[in-house]
């Protein structure tokens, strides 16, 4: 199965991530587009770190697809069918990790597809493409 890991000890909090996603698919550069998530904040511990929302292609979005449009593809990743989706946003609401995107310009969402667009451009390997 193809998917994204993450390594939050190396994540400095950059946001190069979100950004170089927003900008793949939605071609801008929002981070609210971004099929990833960076949060930013104090823990428990009373340390400022980074938390990263990633796809870990666990199939919540498509077992909740009422149309059955989100299916994984030959390397399991979850793919939509764009073209069949009613925009329902389902998915979006039922996803554990809350990295399912909807833009009010598109009927459908959209979802991490472990292109590695963002692994490209983090500059300290907090993302990595695994093919397990």
């Amino acid at each position: 199965m193809k998917r994204l890991e993450k390594n939050e000890a190396l994540c400095v909090g950059c946001h190069q991530c979100e950004l170089a996603c927003a900008k793949a698919y939605y071609k801008v550069e929002d981070p609210a587009f971004a099929c990833i998530r960076v949060e930013d904040g104090w823990d428990d511990a009373g340390e400022y770190r980074s938390t990263i929302h990633i796809c870990n292609q666990c199939g919540k979005c498509s077992e909740v697809c009422n149309t059955c449009v989100i299916q994984p593809n030959a390397k399991g990743v979850y793919m939509i069918k764009k073209k069949e989706c009613v925009g329902c946003l389902m998915c979006v609401g039922f996803c554990p990790e809350q990295v399912m995107v909807q833009s009010d310009e598109r009927t459908e969402p959209s979802k991490c597809i472990a292109c590695g667009i963002c692994v490209k451009v983090c500059p300290t390997g907090a993302l990595s493409l695994v093919d397990d």
